[in-house]
């Protein structure tokens, strides 16, 4: 892997992990409500995107993607919100890659793919090790919020299959665009706990511009150069900066269930995408 590869590839995995920061940062210090939170994200994303397609070079084919992708990445980023009020940034993270994974495995599996058997003890493992993080006890994780993160990165393992295209700035451009009105209802249905400060709206568009629209774009730049199983394996890396970021930077405590859970859950997670490219799944999702 040449220096610039490698810069770029450190860079876009700091973007994803820094959703995870950016929504903890705000929502968990009550800054911003978590409707309000993914309404501005969205926003910002959107208005990034579409920034980005006009500046590309080339035809622009239309994106044709309907107002499912939006739909669906609406559920995604309300309840990636509402679960940040709950749980720390690495937490949700790893609850987050986890259940990207396990929904694009899932879709492979109702398609007609079959995982080999280290993928299933992957799988198994990867399992056990969400089970052992959820379970009830005093350094267990918020239960609804571990729920909403289940909810999001099956929302988001979605959007990744919906939103696949030959033009990925243009379908999401579009997939952003069309979420806003949906995102806009939400904010309406949950008036009743509306909060803005400044600073929690700049960390919303933060995340909107630079960890979703800016990462994506960049994953896009890199993947080609990674190739398949080193895109996916890379990917691993995002819950371990997200809790490394969480602890610098937020202050969370890292206990020795997250680390056990993690472990687990990410050498799981490898056993499914560290295969042969002929044997493998379809790839993990886009970090969120």
């Amino acid at each position: 892997m040449g220096l610039s590869t490698l810069l770029l590839t450190v860079t876009t995995l700091v973007c994803f992990a820094g959703n995870s920061l950016l929504a903890r940062a705000a929502l968990g210090a009550g800054l911003v409500d978590a409707a309000t939170y993914n309404s501005a994200r969205l926003a910002a994303g959107a208005a990034a995107l579409a920034l980005l397609r006009r500046l590309e070079t080339g035809p622009r084919p239309a994106a044709g993607g309907g107002w499912l992708p939006g739909l669906v990445l609406v559920a995604y980023g309300a309840s990636f919100s509402l679960a940040y009020q709950r749980i720390p940034a690495g937490v949700g993270a790893l609850v987050l890659f986890t259940s990207v994974q396990f929904t694009m495995v899932g879709w492979a599996v109702a398609t007609g793919q079959r995982p080999a058997p280290a993928q299933w003890a992957g799988i198994l493992l990867a399992v056990a090790g969400l089970a052992y993080l959820a379970l009830p006890g005093a350094r267990a994780p918020d239960p609804a919020g571990t729920g909403l993160m289940v909810a999001a990165g099956a929302a988001w393992g979605a959007y990744s299959l919906l939103a696949r295209g030959a033009n990925p700035i243009s379908q999401n451009a579009d997939a952003f665009l069309r979420s806003l009105p949906a995102a806009a209802a939400f904010s309406l249905l949950r008036i009743g706990s509306f909060s803005a400060s400044g600073r929690g709206l700049a960390l919303a568009c933060a995340s909107g511009v630079i960890g979703s629209a800016g990462g994506y774009c960049l994953w896009y730049a890199v993947a080609p150069r990674l190739g398949p199983t080193r895109g996916a394996a890379v990917q691993l890396a995002v819950p371990v900066l997200a809790a490394a970021g969480g602890v610098v930077l937020l202050g969370e405590p890292v206990g020795a269930r997250l680390v056990a859970a993690g472990i687990a859950i990410l050498g799981g997670v490898g056993l499914v995408v560290w295969r042969p490219p002929a044997a493998r799944l379809p790839g993990p999702g886009r970090g969120g």
